[in-house]
């Protein structure tokens, strides 16, 4: 048994935790969004606060495969044919100057098969760690992620990734709706725009962690090294 993580609350709430029952969601960190030549840096946004997590991320996850915590990656990326891509998503996407679908420099943006909606290698997937690929923001929604945590008995769920203002809180609120426990690392997630980041964490922190508990990463990895060491 692992001890709780000292986040807003004592995470997760009804006491200590196997890593059987526990998963590390690592969300979106694919090249459209981290690679200079990708979809987002190609709008215009500046990836600089994104990137800057990656070493941080990749010590989480180190610290929950060293712990045997199920891992699982998400990326955003549509079907080749873009079946499932909404007319009003493309349309926003041709208003920034680039397309969903369009060719680019990593292969069609945000399309699967393509270098941009591959994990970056810095945080390569093993073998036996799935990577959902989802049409929208939420890893809910269009994909198995609900069937596969609990087939494996998981509820308790830890998120890290991008962006914290989209699918980060997106895939967390509807988690917490299906009744996961949720613990968001403040400090492995980020946005493109740091105050918004910022935003999303004050309003995930209300009401004394209205959708889960928030901790940093130091204080999570604290508690799989200690495991680790008993």
């Amino acid at each position: 048994m692992l001890a709780q993580v000292d986040g807003i609350y004592p995470w997760p709430y009804d006491g200590p935790w196997t890593p059987a029952g526990a998963a590390l969601i690592v969300v979106d960190m694919q090249g459209d969004f981290l690679e200079p030549d990708g979809w987002l840096a190609l709008t215009g946004a500046d990836i600089g606060p994104l990137d800057a997590v990656v070493p941080l991320a990749k010590r989480v996850l180190q610290a929950a495969r060293g712990a045997e915590l199920f891992t699982v990656f998400t990326v955003e990326a549509h079907r080749s044919d873009l079946s499932d891509l909404p007319d009003n998503k493309l349309w926003r996407s041709r208003r920034l100057g680039r397309a969903i679908g369009q060719e680019g420099p990593l292969g069609r943006h945000l399309v699967r098969g393509g270098r941009g909606a591959e994990i970056v290698p810095a945080l390569a997937p093993r073998e036996g760690e799935p990577v959902i690929a989802k049409p929208g923001k939420s890893a809910f929604i269009g994909t198995d992620l609900d069937q596969l945590l609990r087939r494996r008995g998981v509820r308790n769920l830890v998120f890290a990734g991008i962006t914290t203002d989209g699918a980060v809180q997106c895939t967390l609120r509807d988690a917490n709706d299906r009744g996961y426990e949720c613990l968001i690392l403040v400090d492995a997630t980020a946005s493109d725009v740091p105050a918004h980041h910022a935003d999303q964490i004050h309003t995930l922190s209300l009401a004394g962690g209205h959708y889960g508990s928030l901790a940093t990463a130091d204080q999570f990895i604290s508690v799989l090294s200690a495991e680790a060491l008993s």
